[in-house]
C-alpha cells in the first residue's frame, strides 16, 4: 500500500466528538485522508507516523491550549499549513495564534468550505475552485445556527437560552418554530 501524499493528509484536533467526526468525513469527501482526535496529547502521538500536511485546532483542548499545540506541531513540521478554530474568538488570541505559526484562526461554527478557505490562503492548490463554489450563508442562515448553538450549549433549555441570547422566552420559541433557512 501506498503512503498518502503529506500535502493531502489533514489531522483534526478538537474535543468535541460530532464536531471532529463530521469534519473528519467531510474531509474525507474533499479528498483528503484525514485523522480526528480529541486532544493534544493524541495529536502530538498520532503527527510523526501521518505527517499531516495541514491541521484543523480547536482553541481550547481538555489537556492544555490549541495555541501550544500549533508551536509544538509546527516543530515537528515547519511546512504544515494550520488552522485554529475557537467558540470564542478574541483579536489578541487570534494574533497571538498567528504568530505561533497559524496560517488562519475562525470562530466555530464553521465547515470544511470555510477551512479549505482558510488554507488556501496558504498553500492549497485548489484553493480558487474552492472559493468559487463557498456561498456565504445568509443573516437569517447565520442566525438560526446561532440560536441552535446556543439552545444545544443550554441542554436544550429554552428560558435559559432565552436569557443568554437577550430575547423574549416566547420571540425565541417562534423563531425555534420555524423550518431552518437555507443557505
Amino acid at each position: 500500500m501506498q503512503r498518502p501524499e503529506t500535502s493531502a493528509v489533514v489531522l483534526v484536533i478538537d474535543d468535541d466528538e460530532p464536531y471532529r467526526e463530521r469534519l473528519v468525513r467531510a474531509f474525507g469527501r474533499k479528498g483528503f485522508t484525514a485523522h480526528g482526535v480529541g486532544s493534544a496529547k493524541e495529536a502530538l502521538e498520532l503527527a510523526p507516523s501521518v505527517r499531516p500536511g495541514y491541521a484543523v485546532i480547536d482553541l481550547k483542548l481538555p489537556d492544555g491550549s490549541g495555541l501550544d499545540l500549533v508551536r509544538e506541531l509546527k516543530a515537528l513540521d515547519a511546512r504544515t499549513t494550520m488552522v485554529v478554530l475557537t467558540g470564542y474568538g478574541s483579536i489578541a488570541t487570534a494574533v497571538e495564534a498567528v504568530r505561533r505559526g497559524a496560517t488562519h484562526y475562525l470562530s466555530k461554527p464553521v465547515d470544511v468550505d470555510d477551512i479549505l478557505l482558510a488554507f488556501a490562503g496558504a498553500t492549497l492548490p485548489a484553493g480558487e475552485a474552492a472559493a468559487l463554489e463557498h456561498q456565504v450563508p445568509s443573516l437569517a442562515r447565520a442566525e438560526w445556527e446561532h440560536i441552535q448553538r446556543v439552545l444545544a450549549d443550554c441542554g436544550g433549555n429554552i428560558s435559559q437560552a432565552a436569557r443568554l441570547l437577550r430575547i423574549q422566552r416566547r420571540s425565541l420559541q417562534r423563531k425555534l418554530s420555524k423550518h431552518p433557512v437555507r443557505q
